[in-house]
């Protein structure tokens, strides 16, 4: 029997628009408004941008198309879906990719606490009082027990808000809460935007963003650096984009909605870098600051604008918005697992997941000492060691006629040849280049 005949039986999307919303939203997150802008800071501007999107239309939009497959095809989540695909050790392969999401939820869930109380700070703001946000950051190594307890108040608030919706399932929680979400969030972009290009001095960080690319710019660590952000930003790594697939109706259209799910994600993060530079160049800040371009730098460009608390308030809304809807996604990885390979109901499932997560979330609040190996590791190198198997997995192990079938359905034509050896060939070896790339800029160095 097929292993999408034989699967559970799953809850599916209830329209095309909401599918849409919901994977757009599972993309689009820190990856986006937070990490895309400090990283065209980093390394230059124009030539990462360009070789950004290059990345997203000729690596990314297809091995979105190889995991989703892998999830309708296999009706699983990471849990049973490399097994259920063939894949040599799958079962521990899901097993091991399983416990990484768990780890990754946790800091995750950090890091959105923050957003969070930032925009508590914006809100004070506006009644003449000042809240030291940055109190909540981490030390830089040691210990310090008030930013501990404010990181633990915060991240408990998150994972119980994720719990709520996860409760209420695919239709009713997810798709419900991203149809609102993702329309809010272009709206807020647009917003500040406007806001900061019409600052004084705001061409030259438009200027510096889009133009002036040269293509000796376009260095090999460049070009990792974009390939490993178009990654990141779109959620692969055989955990979020497979539990989705999952979900996929058979009359789905995988390969369009690759597409659209592609360019919403690069609208989002391009959106955001216009909504940053042109206001960072303005007010005379450094836009190569790195992680702290948005807990550091970016307020301190609030408040130097009119009404700043506001456009203040309006960007970490739209920050933890964006970022909250990748949360509920790495949730639901854990929670699908476990609904999926135990008789656990889907309530109690959710309680133990938001236990296990909140657990794992204490070591890297810490300090940053621990919270930046603990994102290398569990975010950025097994993110691409995912991805990797989860291609692998879907081109190489699944029978080719069994996968050219699934890649094709909702279609009404076959799915191109020459794209399939492009997933089966190109894509494993792209992918491969982002994680030596990795293992010699953080690990071997």
């Amino acid at each position: 029997m097929k292993a999408s005949d034989s699967g559970p039986k799953r809850e599916t999307f209830a329209s095309n628009f909401g599918l849409l919303m919901t994977m757009i939203g599972v993309a689009v997150g820190l990856g986006n408004v937070w990490r895309f802008p400090y990283m065209v800071g980093k390394f230059g501007g124009a030539a990462f941008v360009f070789f950004y999107l290059l990345a997203v239309f000729v690596v990314g939009i297809p091995a979105i198309m190889a995991e989703w497959t892998l999830g309708r095809y296999t009706r699983r989540g990471t849990l049973g879906a490399f097994q259920k695909g063939g894949f040599p050790g799958g079962k521990y392969v899901g097993a091991f990719f399983f416990f990484i999401v768990i780890c990754a939820t946790g800091y995750y869930s950090v890091t959105l606490g923050w957003v969070a109380y930032y925009a508590l700070g914006e809100i004070i703001k506006a009644f003449g009082r000042q809240l030291n946000t940055a109190a909540i950051l981490p030390p830089d190594a040691g210990f310090n027990l008030h930013s501990f307890f404010l990181q633990l108040l915060m991240t408990s608030i998150v994972i119980f808000t994720c719990g709520i919706i996860l409760v209420k399932g695919l239709r009713k929680g997810i798709e419900k809460v991203s149809k609102f979400i993702m329309p809010t969030l272009l709206v807020i972009l647009i917003i500040l935007i406007i806001r900061a290009i019409t600052l004084e001095g705001a061409s030259e960080g438009i200027k510096w963003y889009i133009s002036g690319f040269r293509f000796t710019e376009l260095t090999g660590s460049v070009m990792a650096a974009a390939l490993g952000q178009a990654v990141f930003s779109m959620s692969l790594g055989g955990t979020f984009m497979v539990i989705y697939g999952s979900y996929l109706d058979k009359g789905n259209n995988i390969p369009k909605n690759a597409v659209y799910t592609g360019i919403g994600d690069t609208v989002a993060g391009l959106l955001a870098g216009f909504a940053i530079f042109p206001a960072v160049f303005a007010l005379g800040l450094e836009p190569a600051s790195g992680p702290s371009l948005i807990f550091s730098t970016l307020p301190k460009t609030f408040a130097m604008m009119p009404a700043g608390w506001l456009f203040g308030l309006i960007f970490f809304l739209g920050l933890f918005g964006a970022a909250y809807l990748s949360d509920v996604a790495a949730f639901e990885v854990l929670v699908g697992g476990i609904v999926d390979n135990t008789k656990l109901d889907r309530k109690r499932a959710v309680l133990l997941i938001c236990t296990i997560v909140f657990l794992l979330a204490i070591p890297p609040l810490i300090n940053f000492k621990i919270f930046f190996p603990w994102d290398l590791t569990f975010g950025s190198g097994m993110q691409t060691l995912g991805a990797l198997l989860a291609v692998i997995t879907t081109v190489w192990c699944i029978k080719r006629s069994e996968a050219l079938k699934e890649l094709s359905k909702g279609t009404g034509r076959p799915f191109p040849l020459f794209l399939y050896w492009w997933m089966r060939l190109v894509i494993p070896l792209a992918i491969l280049f982002i994680g030596i790339n990795w293992l010699l800029e953080y690990v071997f160095r």
